[in-house]
């Protein structure tokens, strides 16, 4: 039996890891020309700022008086540049907005995990091509930018870590700071001849990123005074900034300026998922190239109210996605587009000669069907040529048709037909690109859905042999195992496939060589209960009626815990007056999750002293990490707990039924048998609890963790919200093998329809949930018997730190 776990935590490992290859894997290719419009840029220098988690309606909704928050900002919307919103892409965070705004195209959604300063695939992007590039922010972003650029000539300045503190009395001072350092370089450049020679070439960026608006929009809401004076701060240190830059250059008109925001933030002060107040971000283009503002005085064709709202109806907007940021800044200083950018330059915003639209546009296609061209041969070359599809509506003649007759038209001076026929171009080859992205997910698919099957149908087995129903041995198969074996291996070397795919595909062949019949059904309500969980309090609701019904409810008997909250609560007064986390608070709740997997086993091994140590120890934490009435979970999950065994005890007396074991006699350390736990009924107390802790629901909140720390970092911060969800499971009884075996199989047969349901496509919110679902219904069988060592341990063993006779408990 133990190898029966063992296998199958090796399978559902690999049936884990199987959704990364197949849905989630770079879209990146390499060795594309760069491409870049012939004629002159308007521009020889660009200014980029943008302000980290900034909403639209931030920017450009009134206050209540009417007047507006960012008066500079407004009056370049208003006079000398254009405006719209750009669109971002689910995840709303910061490094894979960054990415779309900088490289032009949107990063994986497995990329978010990999870190902020690390590029799991080296990409190109403006900085990149530019000739400088200046960067001043945050340590967070800028690094993974200068790593990413060929050559010496990307330059950032950077603040501590330390100083992005959620719990800081004025988060703005990281702008300050920022601000600060741009002019003290613009300065130093009118006495340091070697760097305003550098500064007055061509094709250069500076590159602002400021992170306190989105600091605060965390540590005090979108809506707080700190985060609505920082939009004012920003403002005015704009203004200062472009003033600065116009005098060192002598108000030469080559300079373009673009104000934009990687992502927004919900009123609750979360960003990541697909709400408009994340995914709806402001964009001002201004200064060379670039339109000035023009009056409309017809409705526009934007239907969702903001116009209105924001009392901008009588100014054109144009609106963009954010990965068009990339080749709109690459036109206006004349560099090659970014090489995987899959963006599409919005030419509304160019102020400049039809040509120069046309070759733009031209140039911007070529960039993109470079790509396609690339991702075409990669495949082909790793697939049987009988074997491989082309993408038929862009086709080797196809391709070679769009480029000769948007030549030919831009020659004969028939600029709108031949940005027409581009856009028409571009269109194709990113269907292109997405149709050999996902070339072999069908080829995988099937390969998973064979060994999905064939494991279930093997659990079913072994669940019936621990019955007593034996089938017959089959021999004389080992020859059909390896023939199998060696065909399916030589298809993958021929097609020099990956080594996973040989995992993918070799793992149901032993699965199924060891599987007698086919027996697979998905456990229904399971499933369903995953989008409506309504489904599992209907069958609780009736289970609870049990004890009223039968008279019980009299009987049992009651167990209250109290729970101090003192620390929560004092961090909390001690935020709201921004004195920051009190030391003694942090040293108290690391020193609680630090001891809550161990203080249990200092407590006796009699069931009911034992489980109510557990449920202190761990309930301690667990509110701790919790901001609101989500701390009520445990404590009433426990008590449910308490009083069902109580009831089961009860019951079991009311019958008459002799011969039980008291439960309140009962100690973990003794070896009870299978018998005496199946006539105390405590495995469908245990069956119902597991299921019940797996069904919480959790807040993702960086507030969460703010007992813990408030400086900014992602992975701490992640581990201990990752921690939260699982841990009031922490405290369910260890249970049977048998059991084990029958969550296996119905786990196992819910897996194949949650790996269909996961998703690519879509707000971050559906991809995580379609994630969450395959991942908690793959962990679930690895997590029970993580789960089942962890607490025969807790329920099981003492420690004792000293020796003594005298003993309260047995």
């Amino acid at each position: 039996m133990i190898m029966f776990f063992l296998v199958g935590l090796l399978v559902h490992v690999i049936f884990f890891i199987s959704i990364f290859d197949i849905y989630f894997t770079s879209p990146l290719v390499h060795g594309m020309a760069p491409q870049v419009s012939p004629l002159p840029p308007p521009a020889s220098r660009l200014l980029l700022v943008v302000a980290d988690g900034l909403r639209a309606d931030s920017l450009y909704k009134p206050d209540a008086n009417g007047s507006t928050r960012a008066p500079y900002l407004r009056s370049v919307m208003e006079e000398t540049g254009s405006w719209g919103v750009s669109h971002t892409r689910v995840p709303t965070e910061s490094r894979p907005g960054h990415v779309a705004l900088i490289a032009g195209f949107y990063e994986d959604v497995s990329a978010v995990a990999k870190g902020w300063k690390e590029n799991p695939v080296e990409f190109d992007s403006v900085f990149n091509e530019s000739r400088h590039t200046w960067c001043w922010g945050s340590p967070d972003i800028l690094p993974m930018f200068a790593k990413g650029a060929s050559g010496d000539h990307v330059y950032t300045y950077t603040y501590p870590a330390e100083r992005e503190d959620f719990a800081s009395t004025d988060a703005s001072r990281l702008d300050t700071w920022v601000f600060d350092e741009v002019k003290s370089f613009l300065q130093s450049a009118r006495v340091n001849s070697s760097l305003m020679s550098s500064l007055q070439k061509d094709q250069n960026v500076f590159f602002l990123h400021l992170l306190g608006i989105d600091t605060n929009g965390h540590a005090h809401r979108p809506m707080s005074q700190e985060y609505l004076e920082n939009i004012r701060l920003v403002d005015s240190g704009v203004k200062e900034l472009v003033s600065m830059v116009e005098d060192l250059f002598d108000n030469d008109g080559r300079t373009a300026y673009v104000f934009t925001s990687d992502h927004g933030m919900t009123n609750w002060g979360s960003h990541g998922a697909g709400h408009p107040s994340e995914t709806l971000t402001p964009l001002l283009v201004w200064g060379a190239g670039v339109h000035t503002a023009q009056r409309v005085t017809e409705p526009q064709k934007y239907s969702d109210g903001y116009l209105q709202e924001w009392q901008l109806e009588g100014l054109r907007r144009v609106d963009v996605n954010q990965a068009d940021i990339a080749p709109l800044m690459s036109s206006l200083i004349g560099v090659p587009i970014p090489l995987n950018s899959v963006g599409v330059l919005p030419l509304q915003y160019l102020n400049n000669s039809d040509q120069f639209k046309a070759e733009s546009m031209y140039s911007n296609a070529i960039q993109i069907l470079e790509q396609f061209k690339v991702k075409m041969a990669q495949k082909k070359e790793t697939t049987l040529s009988f074997l491989f599809t082309p993408y038929q509506l862009l086709t080797e003649s196809r391709q070679a048709e769009f480029i000769n007759k948007a030549r030919v038209l831009i020659q004969l001076e028939e600029y709108e037909e031949a940005i027409s026929l581009c856009r028409s171009l571009i269109g194709h080859a990113l269907e292109g690109l997405s149709y050999y992205h996902t070339y072999d997910r069908f080829f995988l698919g099937c390969s998973v859905v064979l060994g999905f099957t064939g494991w279930t149908s093997y659990v079913v087995l072994v669940i019936l042999k621990t019955h007593a129903i034996h089938g017959r041995t089959h021999e004389g198969r080992h020859t059909h195992l390896t023939s199998s074996t060696l065909l399916i291996g030589m298809f993958l070397i021929i097609q020099r496939s990956p080594v996973t795919y040989y995992i993918y595909c070799l793992l149901p062949v032993p699965v199924w060589y060891s599987v007698l019949k086919d027996c697979y059904c998905v456990c229904l309500p399971q499933v369903v209960s995953f989008f409506y969980r309504a489904m599992l309090t209907v069958g609780l609701a009736v289970l609870s009626l049990w004890p009223l019904l039968s008279g019980l409810y009299s009987k049992a008997k009651m167990l209250h815990v109290a729970v101090c909250a003192y620390v929560p609560t004092s961090t909390h007064s001690s935020l709201q007056l921004k004195q920051g986390l009190p030391l003694l608070n942090q040293m108290i709740s690391w020193t609680t999750l630090g001891s809550s997997l161990f203080v249990p086993l200092l407590s006796s091994t009699r069931l009911f002293h034992r489980l109510l140590s557990i449920f202190l120890s761990l309930t301690a934490t667990y509110l701790l990490l919790s901001t609101g009435s989500e701390a009520l979970f445990p404590p009433v999950l426990s008590w449910l707990m308490f009083v069902w065994i109580n009831i089961e005890q009860e019951a079991m007396l009311s019958q008459g039924i002799s011969g039980r074991q008291e439960l309140s006699t009962l100690d973990f350390s003794e070896n009870i048998d299978i018998t005496k736990i199946r006539q105390l009924k405590l495995d469908d107390i245990r069956r119902s609890y597991f299921f019940v802790s797996f069904s919480l629901v959790t807040l993702f909140d960086p507030a969460s963790v703010y007992c813990f720390l408030t400086v900014f970092n992602p992975f701490i911060m992640g581990g201990l919200m990752m921690w939260k969800v699982p841990h009031p499971t922490h405290k369910h009884t260890h249970t049977t093998m048998s059991y084990h075996m029958k969550v296996h199989y119905l786990v196992d047969s819910g897996m194949l329809h949650f790996f269909f349901l996961v998703q690519d496509y879509g707000s971050w919110l559906d991809i995580g949930t379609s994630i969450s679902h395959y991942v908690i219904v793959m962990s679930m069988t690895i997590f029970l018997m993580l789960l089942s060592l962890m607490t025969h341990i807790l329920t099981s063993r003492r420690v004792s730190l000293w020796r003594t006779r005298k003993m309260h408990f047995p």
